[in-house]
């Protein structure tokens, strides 16, 4: 079965939120909405609240790490951070970790989140384990106040560069919380036909996919289309070795979302057709790994 498709909120444009956000919803038992304080231009989160009032079925997602103008401000003025702290554009010290928690769940509207994510941890200073644990201990305060109901790591190149390893989170996990029955249950990773270390270990059963996959963590593939680049790189004689029945990025959205492991798509669709188009494309059968091996062989020989 390929893997679900969420809203990605980094892309979108603000003038079609309410709409997409609605396209999102069009499978209420799966409908997934994940976004970050930081994304446009620290306004995602207060242009979601009253739309997401109207869906109140959706899961939603955001993050903390990167401090937008107004949280910075705020988080000063609140004696969270000193004014040079808040200039480093980055935190995830604990104070900060539950301080942001709560203020995302504030300007969502929501109660509890469904996922809270540590945002690319790899831009934090000193060793990201150490980073990681104070982050995870605050997450597990968030949890125990009925702010989240689980954390997770979301990431650009932590994985590709080696800074983060699924097995050493969840050692650190498990050292945060003091005990093995964590709630560190996701990961977020970019995983397209361009950007594809962890696509093409999955598919022999390695790497951090399958090793998230492994302790039945999801695994959310963000920036499947390459941020819209990739239709322009692909090809109609490679996305037939997928299947020839669909669109170029149709069929690169089906080859993520048949990845062994990856249990949720983000795709910040930019149209109605748009989404139409990929959802009907997940919901189609998963591609066999032979032929996605295939399309790797064909994208290594170009």
């Amino acid at each position: 079965m390929a893997a679900d498709l969420g809203l990605g909120t980094y892309r979108i444009d603000p003038k079609s939120m309410s709409l997409s956000v609605a396209m999102a919803n069009m499978d209420a038992d799966t409908a997934w909405v994940d976004t970050a304080p930081n994304y446009l231009g620290g306004l995602a989160q207060e242009l979601l609240a009253p739309i997401l009032v109207r869906f109140p079925k959706v899961s939603i997602s955001s993050k903390v790490g990167f401090l937008s103008t107004d949280a910075a401000i705020a988080a000063t003025r609140d004696g969270i951070l000193t004014s040079e702290e808040a200039d480093a554009e980055y935190c995830l010290q604990p104070g900060y970790v539950e301080w942001q928690g709560r203020r995302n769940c504030a300007e969502l509207g929501k109660k509890k989140l469904d996922v809270l994510f540590a945002h690319n941890p790899e831009r934090a200073d000193g060793d990201v384990y150490e980073a990681l644990k104070g982050a995870f201990g605050a997450m597990e305060t968030l949890v125990s106040e009925g702010r989240i109901k689980a954390y997770g790591v979301a990431t650009w190149d932590g994985f590709q560069k080696g800074r983060l390893g699924v097995k050493e989170l969840d050692k650190v996990a498990a050292e945060a919380a003091g005990t093995r029955d964590h709630h560190l249950k996701a990961i977020q990773l970019p995983v397209s036909l361009v950007m594809s270390d962890a696509f093409e270990a999955a598919l022999e059963g390695e790497g951090p996919i399958s090793e998230a996959a492994e302790l039945g963590w999801e695994v959310f593939a963000s920036a499947p289309l390459f941020g819209g680049e990739l239709p322009e790189l692909a090809h109609k004689d490679l996305t037939a070795f997928i299947t020839p029945a669909l669109t170029v990025p149709a069929a690169c959205i089906l080859a993520v979302a048949s990845c062994p492991g990856v249990t949720r798509v983000l795709l910040s669709a930019s149209s109605p057709s748009h989404w139409l188009e990929a959802y009907e494309a997940t919901i189609k059968p998963t591609v066999p790994a032979p032929a996605l091996r295939k399309v790797f062989d064909v994208l290594s020989s170009d």
